[in-house]
């Protein structure tokens, strides 16, 4: 008796791959032998380059005023780190703890973070990839403040138990110096004083030390006697301690919405109490108390009143508004709003000296979401142009693209439409962060990155050189009609309230056509023009696809007669749950079915449209019987055809956009089997109706649409039919709407229509075109192999991928002609041929044919990209047509309007010429055209599945680039898909990852690392090689400023600032050693050994002669101290030896 295997016939059910091989099995060469193959594994290497956007989830900021950098922590353990426009860099602590501290060392090209997990770090900044040279991990305290004073190298360290140590940041060693909380306090004291919050040193007398304790206790601590000289005690707990710049006076911030202000010399009472945002009694009782005042900063000027500033402090019936900053000058009090809750806030001060007039100019405002730079020195106090590329979040992101070496005319003819969209009133004076130079790369090829966004937003930047700038936006939302009372507060997490939402979109940078895609299952088409025009009807074209079930295949018919509202798990659009509160435009009754109703309506006004993108075509799906559309999984355009094509679990749909017609609307199965062409060819709605048209049995094509109907349609064609007819009145509007009907039958195998819809979307989440379901399904674990588990996940099959191209239809063609590849989530790859008419008025008026001519081959998995070499192994990209401007007159279209030349037909009878690269999320293949045979076959991944691929031009070359679920980035040769790169870099945590990563020519890559960032790499070992030449550099030499005049009769008098020795009171000498388990030193890589064996090229040389010069006048210093020291001594030698002299000069020998 035969063996029966019950796999097998699980795999020919689920029709996963037509063949059973899972390894490279390349077939034969035959004629690839003529493909010369330059790429090999030496071209590749993989590293970062820079990271754009804002940092995510900021804690914690700090400013060199000299050196003009910005640093921000987060709470990930990122370090940001920010100069001048252009000038950026990022680092990343190990052990991914939050920021809670940074310190400058002002103008020493060094910054000192202090993470939760109580260890210190001294980075390096005068190389252009910062690393640490030096950690500290505490083991017995909590570290919750440090406080590092100008041009010191002692670190004054405060912990969670109330006491202070003390580091020496050269070393990194702990001093035997420590400040215990219990001789701070006073003795009578019978509770613990609380963390230590705040700690500085008096701006007069560095031998003086406020410690803040959150209890509301603070110290005056005298180092050289180390005991406390004052202490000030309030009742509410202190957030911030603020010092006047001449040491006499000092602000407390407090829980209560209070500031007090306390005079040095007299601790018993507070000099002055305040709450700002409270209300005054009249009957002169204590106000209100407010919100806490988490930080307060005092700056002093020469010529006027100081500033205060201080965040927080709130009234607590202030319930729902925004965070604030207060700025108090003189008599006037500015609350100034924040869009997003205050972290941090730094107030920027002319000198760095803490005892000379501050004389502020700027305030640094970090934000949750968002960097806001205040000017102080205008009445009103704009806000500064935000040079960095900080607004990618503006909305959530929900797809991106990457174009690499675009035409060169591209950036500036999008700036120049851009840069009228930019806001007005901003500060006049130029952004105050300015450190920093830029690198010296020599790639200078232009890059365009593409991001879409919830809001229906889609913003173009320029990436060229390692930098990101936005270049222009555009609003897809503005054609269709807005809900009222919605809120206009920004929306900033993906929810279901986002009909708008760019699904995917397709981009020809020559023609500048876009084609956009969005979760309400609409399409729209946009035109580059540099001139504004209004639209007073915008062209609408509404299509119906359906997918009919045969009730004999379904195991439950109950299922398909009542439609079923899917789950919120499931929720594959955010139109499922919002459209039943939206208008109805459909024929449907209060209470019955929806259909032929579109997700969104096109607004009816005129629509001003300013220079840049403006609106050609809306393509709209509409609900078929109760069933709202099916998502957009695929999209494609092509300028040199004039045709938009978009595909979804449905099928798909071929649009000429010129013409404003459907041409092709087919169910996925019949694509499988070849059919003449004039059966598809339905007769332009158009020329049948001039508005709201369908095709039924009475618009005069019944004959052609007969031949085109299923045999299960008719009942369905009346029914819309007669829908039709009842909204004609409905259609009267400001807006043309043709609406296409292509009755067609298609059988799949689901349950019911809610569990399609759900396993759609599981198979839908790991392609690239999907925006949404990073919040369904962070795991990445199942198979995607055909199994007996992949039954249970078996759904309608969607169309995921499409390829325009010149090229060979069918195996008996010997002439190339236009075609369409189309590519499926089971892995099928379908030929279609396309039939143009001549261009010119002939294009406009003849309809373009179109024939399926069924499945080119197979793969397992679901195509993921596809692309055509010629027969020297050279890509034959899709063809297109110059960019012209619309509204441009006809003799200047006329010049610009040329298509681009087609390689002249050649026949070819017994040779294959062209060779499809074929892409799956298992295995890539290539094929000969037009023999159809397979010449190469690659198996990609067994245990995971790719998430993009991209063919992509290398090094003169073309390979394809494959990003996996499990991590690892691949690369193959083309033809012969050689394995060239296969490096295990990031293991898919996030389906943000897998929504956004995309490849670009020339080595490029990025993808979205937070909801705020984009993290760019490279996979070019010529980038790579380049990198440091192209980084910015965050370090340049600036002499330090002078120290301020102490003046005649302070110095005469000893009025002025008294300096103190640390190293007598903090060294090993007088302070001894500090216990060994206190901390433990942790040498970093980063030491000037590394830098000096990493730095190269030019910039490197520079760096070494700086280097040098540094060590110089390190080692001059020393010496100068230690000959001063001598000098020193030997005047103390000889003061002594005086003495003896006079002592003993007029005794006599017996009186000695």
């Amino acid at each position: 008796m035969k063996k029966f295997n019950i796999r097998k016939v699980l795999d020919g059910l689920t029709a996963a791959s037509s063949s059973s091989s899972a390894t490279a099995q390349p077939g034969t060469p035959r004629e690839n032998d003529v493909v010369q193959e330059t790429l090999q594994s030496e071209h590749f290497q993989l590293c970062k380059t820079v990271r754009h956007g804002f940092p995510y989830q900021p804690s914690s900021m700090a400013f060199d005023p000299v050196q003009k950098i910005l640093a921000i922590g987060t709470q990930t353990g990122a370090l940001r780190l920010f100069g001048r426009a252009g000038v950026e860099c990022y680092c990343q602590h190990e052990s991914n703890a939050a920021v809670i501290q940074l310190q400058f060392l002002i103008n020493e090209g060094a910054l000192v973070s202090a993470l939760a997990d109580d260890s210190i770090h001294l980075w390096n900044l005068r190389q252009k990839i910062p690393a640490i040279l030096h950690s500290l991990k505490f083991n017995r305290e909590r570290i919750t403040y440090c406080h590092l004073p100008f041009q010191s190298k002692w670190l004054y360290i405060g912990t969670e138990r109330g006491n202070i140590h003390i580091v020496n940041v050269e070393s990194f060693t702990l001093s035997g110096y420590v400040i215990m909380w219990n001789k701070a306090i006073e003795l009578s004291t019978k509770t613990h004083p609380g963390p230590v919050v705040h700690i500085s040193d008096n701006p007069m007398d560095e031998g003086k030390l406020l410690i803040g304790f959150e209890s509301g206790i603070v110290v005056l601590w005298d180092l050289k006697c180390k005991k406390a000289d004052y202490r000030y005690n309030y009742d509410e707990a202190i957030h911030s301690v603020a010092w006047h710049h001449e040491g006499k006076q000092f602000v407390c911030s407090h829980s209560d919405g209070t500031l007090t202000t306390w005079n040095v010399r007299t601790p018993a009472k507070p000099a002055q109490i305040i709450t700002p945002h409270g209300k005054q009694p009249k009957d002169g009782k204590k106000p209100e108390p407010c919100k806490p005042i988490l930080k307060v900063e005092y700056k002093t000027t020469r010529a006027g009143d100081p500033f205060m500033v201080l965040s927080g402090g709130l009234s607590y019936d202030t319930v729902g508004r925004r965070a604030c900053l207060t700025v108090m000058h003189g008599k006037s009090t500015a609350v100034l709003e924040m869009d997003y809750p205050i972290v941090d806030f730094l107030t920027l001060c002319e000198t760095p000296y803490p005892n000379d007039f501050q004389e502020p100019y700027a305030v640094v405002v970090l934000l949750e979401k968002d960097l806001v730079v205040i000017d102080l020195g205008q009445i009103g106090y704009p806000i500064f142009e935000n040079p960095y590329p900080l607004t990618i979040h503006e909305s959530p992101v929900t797809c991106c693209e990457y174009f690499a070496d675009c035409p060169a005319e591209l950036i500036p003819a999008l700036y120049s439409v851009g840069c009228r969209q930019k806001r007005q009133g901003y500060s006049k004076k130029e952004w105050p962060i300015s450190g920093g130079n830029w690198g010296q790369g020599t790639q200078s090829y232009p890059e365009i990155i593409i991001t879409g966004h919830a809001d229906g937003s889609i913003k173009f930047w320029d990436a060229s050189a390692l930098m990101l700038q936005v270049l222009y936006k555009l609003k897809t939302a503005k054609v269709f009609e807005r809900a009222r009372g919605k809120e206009e507060k920004p929306n900033t997490d993906i929810v279901d309230e986002d009909p708008f939402a760019i699904q995917t979109l397709s981009w020809c940078p020559e023609s500048r056509m876009l084609c956009v895609a969005g979760v309400s299952a609409h399409v729209i088409v946009y035109r580059f023009s540099k001139q504004e025009i209004t639209t007073e009807v915008v062209q609408l074209l509404e299509v119906r696809m359906q997918c009919e079930f045969s009730e004999v295949d379904s195991p439950d018919p109950g299922g398909e007669q009542t439609p079923t509202l899917p789950t919120p798990g499931a929720s594959s659009s955010p139109q499922e749950s919002e459209l039943p509160t939206q208008p109805s435009t459909g024929s449907n009754s209060s209470d019955g079915p929806r259909d032929n109703i579109p997700c969104l309506q096109v607004r009816s006004s005129p629509l001003k449209q300013s220079p840049g993108n403006q609106v050609e075509l809306v393509i709209q799906l509409v609900w078929v019987s109760g069933e709202p559309p099916q998502q957009i999984t695929s999209l494609a355009i092509n300028s040199s055809y004039g045709l938009v094509v978009f595909g979804n679990s449905n099928g798909l749909a071929v649009v000429d956009y010129l013409q404003k017609t459907l041409l092709f609307n087919m169910g996925t199965s019949e694509l499988y089997s070849p059919s003449d062409p004039y059966q598809r060819q339905p007769r332009s709605p158009r020329k049948a109706k001039p508005s709201g048209a369908t095709c039924d049995s009475n618009d005069g094509s019944n004959a052609s649409e007969d031949r085109c109907r299923s045999p299960t349609s008719a009942k369905m064609s009346r029914k819309i039919s007669s829908s039709s007819e009842q909204k004609t009145d409905l259609e009267k509007g400001g807006f043309q709407r043709r609406r296409i009907q292509t009755c067609k039958k298609q059988l799949c195998c689901v349950k019911r229509t809610a569990t399609a819809r759900m396993n759609l979307k599981e198979d839908l989440c790991r392609t690239k075109s999907d925006p949404i379901f990073y919040a369904r399904d962070n795991s990445f674990t199942r198979s995607r192999s055909s199994s007996v588990a992949s039954i249970d996940r078996e759904s309608r099959e969607a169309i995921s991928s499409f390829h325009f191209c010149e090229s060979f239809p069918r195996k008996t063609d010997s002439l190339v002609s236009p075609c369409l590849l189309v590519g499926t989530t089971h892995g099928s790859v379908m030929m279609v041929a396309l039939s143009l008419p001549p261009s010119g008025d002939q294009r406009l008026q003849q309809p373009v044919g179109i024939a399926s001519c069924g499945t080119l081959v197979k793969l397992k998995g679901g195509i993921l990209t596809m692309a055509l070499l010629d027969a020297t192994g050279t890509l034959l990209p899709p063809f297109f047509e110059q960019w012209y401007d619309p509204n441009a007159s006809d003799e200047e279209k006329e010049k610009s309007r040329k298509r681009r030349p087609a390689s002249p037909p050649s026949s070819q009878e017994s040779q294959d010429t062209h060779f499809a690269i074929l892409c799956s999320e298992k295995q890539a293949k290539v094929v000969a055209l037009p023999s159809q045979t397979r010449i190469y076959k690659h198996s990609i991944t067994e245990t995971s599945f790719v998430l993009r691929a991209d063919v992509v031009q290398m090094a003169g070359a073309n390979c394809i680039a494959c990003f996996c679920a499990n991590g690892h980035i691949m690369t193959l040769s083309l033809p012969s898909l050689r394995p060239l790169l296969d490096v295990n870099y990031l293991p898919l945590t996030d389906m943000r990852i897998a929504r956004t990563f995309c490849f670009s020519n020339l080595g490029q890559a990025l993808y979205l690392t937070s909801p705020t960032e984009i993290q760019r790499i490279t996979y070019s070992q010529e980038t790579c090689d380049n990198l440091q030449e192209m980084l910015s550099e965050l370090f340049t030499p600036v002499e330090t400023p002078e120290a301020p005049n102490r003046g005649f009769f302070k110095g005469l008098f000893g009025g002025g600032a008294q300096s103190l020795d640390r190293e007598d009171l903090f060294g090993e000498t007088a302070a001894g050693k500090a216990s060994r388990s206190l901390a433990q030193h942790i040498p970093g890589p980063g030491n000037m050994e590394g830098m000096k064996g990493a730095a190269s090229g030019v910039v490197g040389e520079l760096a070494r002669a700086r280097i040098a010069l540094d060590e110089r006048g390190q080692k001059l210093g020393e010496l100068e101290e230690r000959t001063a020291a001598m000098m020193a001594s030997a005047e103390s030698f000889s003061k002594h030896a005086h003495d003896m002299m006079l002592k003993y000069k007029d005794k006599k020998w017996y009186q000695l």
